[in-house]
């Protein structure tokens, strides 16, 4: 999958005749209030130091991934196109770079995080996306973002895992969050999968879209991702 994504998006920087040489890309952990402000619940992976947004700027352009092994780093665009993509770093940085070009040149929009009380407006708008689109179906929700759990087991029959030991257990609504080894047989299950665009920085997304499943990705980091492998994408407060 990553593969894939690296061969769409050199094609794209060939059709569009970007010079390398005045290319330079700087990344950079965001701080929880630069990257969502001071929203009203304090139970968010950013906010509990788990996670960091890693942020790429390209030319005038932000693009955003979320990665839970974050730290600077500049470099050419050829450089972090055709770098080994061994770990959770090195793809975050590979995705926020992507969400900076292509929102540079026009491909994409909201690749900025939402802050303050649109979190909870986000949250908000998701049952009406979810009913308009797909109907009543089971959902299988992947990657804990509390406000959308809450959401989802309030009004659809739904299944939740996380990558985040600290959040096995946890209910929304009598909904308990359990681990990835559950991965496999929610999908079995599930009408839609609907899931963190983190899935491609820690190199999780390809079983999801292999599966034939419905799949909705969820937030800034798949901007970039869901454009260049035509998916859909859920994220109508980011910026």
């Amino acid at each position: 999958m990553l593969e894939k994504l690296r061969k769409k998006i050199k094609e794209i920087i060939a059709r569009e005749k970007i010079p390398d040489a005045e290319v330079e890309i700087r990344a950079k952990p965001l701080s929880p209030e630069e990257a969502i402000g001071n929203p009203e619940h304090e139970d968010y992976p950013l906010l509990k130091g788990r996670e960091r947004l890693m942020e790429a700027r390209f030319r005038d352009s932000r693009g955003v991934a979320f990665s839970d092994m974050f730290g600077n780093f500049n470099s050419t665009l050829s450089e972090i196109l055709n770098m080994e993509l061994k770990n959770n770093f090195r793809r975050a940085i590979f995705v926020a770079t992507i969400n900076a070009v292509l929102r540079e040149l026009k491909f994409v929009e909201n690749t900025i995080h939402c802050r303050n009380e649109d979190l909870i407006i986000c949250a908000g708008k998701l049952y009406g996306f979810i009913a308009e689109n797909f109907g009543n179906p089971k959902i299988f929700l992947c990657g804990l973002q509390p406000r959308f759990a809450e959401t989802l087991s309030s009004h659809f029959t739904t299944k939740i895992t996380d990558m985040d030991a600290a959040n096995f257990g946890k209910t929304f609504t009598g909904v308990k969050v359990e681990s990835p080894d559950k991965t496999e047989e929610y999908i079995e299950w599930c009408d839609l999968i609907f899931a963190t665009g983190s899935t491609f920085v820690n190199n999780t997304a390809r079983e999801l879209i292999e599966s034939g499943k419905k799949t909705v990705f969820y937030g800034v980091t798949g901007a970039g991702p869901c454009f260049l492998l035509n998916l859909k994408r859920y994220c109508p407060c980011s910026k």
